[in-house]
């Protein structure tokens, strides 16, 4: 295995800490948001964090569901939280073409639908474990969430994607430069 492939395999604790960082972000944007119902501005941030850190995204992503589970503890909800965010982040992963993944239209389209499914994807385990009527009544009653969660991840998207991504980019370049002072 060639030393920039086994490199690319390696979080460096610099990483670690700065991608548990974006975790907690995605924790303390979820608690402030929280009276505004199915209002976030989660799937954007793991939009643009999957855009920047790539794979490494799912750090961020798994320390935001375990510190969910710690602050609203580990029910059956919680086990949603462990693969819906990864669906967004690896449907982002599959387009490879960055000029389309940094388009606005682009954006809205991908995080309207994904607000839009988010019901159908955490109904999946009322499904397994309660059966299809119940699966079904569970999806079906949050559809008019669903409706707001598209809306409001559109709205989202075009006032913040590119302020946030350019933040989030220039942070990630200054602190990329400050280490490489040191």
């Amino acid at each position: 295995m060639e030393h920039t492939e086994y490199k690319n395999r390696i979080i460096t604790t610099k990483e670690l800490v700065i991608l548990a960082f974006l975790g907690a972000i995605l924790l303390v944007s979820q608690i402030a948001l929280a009276p505004l119902p199915n209002i976030e501005i989660i799937s954007l941030l793991i939009y643009i964090y999957t855009q920047i850190y790539g794979k490494k995204v799912f750090l961020p992503i798994y320390t935001f569901a375990f510190l969910e589970g710690c602050v609203y503890g580990f029910g059956a909800w919680w086990f949603g939280y462990l693969y819906v965010w990864s669906i967004l982040a690896i449907i982002v992963l599959l387009f490879k073409d960055e000029t389309l993944k940094e388009s606005l239209p682009f954006s809205c389209v991908i995080l309207g639908a994904y607000g839009l499914s988010y019901g159908f994807l955490f109904a999946i385990p009322y499904f397994i474990v309660l059966g299809t009527k119940s699966g079904m009544a569970y999806w079906v009653s949050g559809i008019p969430f669903d409706l707001v969660h598209a809306a409001g991840n559109v709205a989202v998207t075009l006032i913040l994607y590119k302020p946030l991504r350019h933040l989030i980019e220039k942070l990630n370049r200054s602190i990329c430069n400050y280490s490489a002072m040191r």
